[in-house]
């Protein structure tokens, strides 16, 4: 498909800088085949059915922005995937000052030196030292803000709770799983008492979610890759849910593009570990989820396309243009929109 089809005119004031406070005070827009609503995070549990499962991505962020010097050249690097115990895929800033083989000094002591150069333009760095590269990172790196709020603002000490979902545990992604940014202990609790399940899978982010799709046509875009895991007994509480009539709602796309790289052509999830590439446009087949908690997305965006294919590109295509009227926070700080195909709208 023609990529300019996933495009549509966003004004700058809707980009969201912060995230609401508290969390699920946000709004939601619910979008179904029946039409859509406008609705909150907080009237969640009200939307789903008892026996529907949340299913979150439990990805930690690292602190993976450095900056740092190549000689007299001022270098900055994004880390976006793990390659080896000191190895990184990195998109590296002013790139064209580093060679193979040079050795970039960052701050607080950390260095790393630089390998190949992927097709994706990104250096494999490997640090320096013996200590475990998180610690490195805790002390040289800051939190990796989307370059749509970095370009606005810098990071602050704030952003290291705000961009931080509270199912995060195991660390390794260097942009957050947005959608679950909404939830709160309250609204955990509330979902707990309307009979609402909830798993976790682990898919570490990397920073290929932000990279534009320069190509015109989809398939001529290679999908970036990212590492995930589910879990025997995760698989198996999943597939209990649509067994026993419940519907699998996952929360981000993340989850969603987990949950599909796992399951068969019947639905069935298996346990899976390993890297996903996968690529979701319209014409897809959904086998695994029933619906979709997310925020709003980049125009001509592979997350947008995501999103077309679930509900149709032109009825997103409304749904957005409802949501720019109406006055909705866009991106990783914005709101969020619970997608269900097939469903009615109240």
């Amino acid at each position: 498909m023609r990529v300019d089809l996933f495009d549509f005119a966003l004004p700058p004031e809707a980009i969201a800088l912060r995230p609401a406070s508290p969390r699920d005070s946000a709004r939601m827009l619910v979008v179904a085949d029946a039409g859509m609503a406008d609705h909150g995070v907080a009237e969640l549990p009200a939307l789903l059915r008892a026996g529907d499962c949340l299913v979150f991505n439990d990805t930690r962020v690292i602190p993976a922005r450095l900056e740092g010097r190549r000689g007299e050249a001022r270098v900055s690097a994004t880390l976006h995937k793990r390659e080896g115990p000191r190895a990184w895929r990195a998109f590296v800033r002013n790139a064209k000052r580093v060679r193979d083989g040079d050795r970039i000094a960052f701050a607080a002591g950390v260095s790393a030196v630089a390998g190949e150069r992927g097709e994706d333009g990104s250096l494999l760095l490997t640090f320096d030292g013996d200590e475990p590269v998180e610690l490195l990172l805790e002390r040289a790196g800051t939190m990796p803000l989307p370059p749509y709020i970095a370009g606005k603002r810098a990071p602050d000490a704030r952003d290291a709770d705000d961009y931080q979902t509270m199912f995060a545990r195991a660390a390794g992604a260097v942009a957050a799983p947005t959608a679950a940014l909404h939830f709160t202990p309250a609204l955990v609790a509330a979902l707990d008492a309307a009979g609402v399940g909830r798993e976790t899978l682990t898919l570490h982010v990397g920073a290929g979610t932000f990279l534009p799709v320069k190509s015109d046509d989809t398939d001529d875009h290679r999908m970036h890759a990212e590492w995930g895991r589910i879990d025997a007994a995760t698989a198996d509480r999943l597939n209990a849910v649509r067994a026993g009539g419940g519907r699998l709602i996952a929360v981000g796309t993340t989850s969603l593009r987990l949950l599909e790289s796992a399951a068969d052509p019947d639905g069935t999830i298996r346990p899976f570990t390993g890297d996903t590439s996968i690529f979701i446009t319209p014409g897809y087949r959904f086998r695994a989820i029933d619906g979709l908690m997310t925020n709003f997305h980049l125009p001509k965006s592979t997350l947008f396309m995501l999103v077309g294919a679930l509900m149709g590109r032109e009825r997103m295509l409304a749904a957005y243009a409802h949501a720019i009227a109406a006055g909705y926070r866009f991106y990783s700080y914005g709101d969020a929109s619970l997608l269900l195909p097939g469903d009615g709208c109240e």
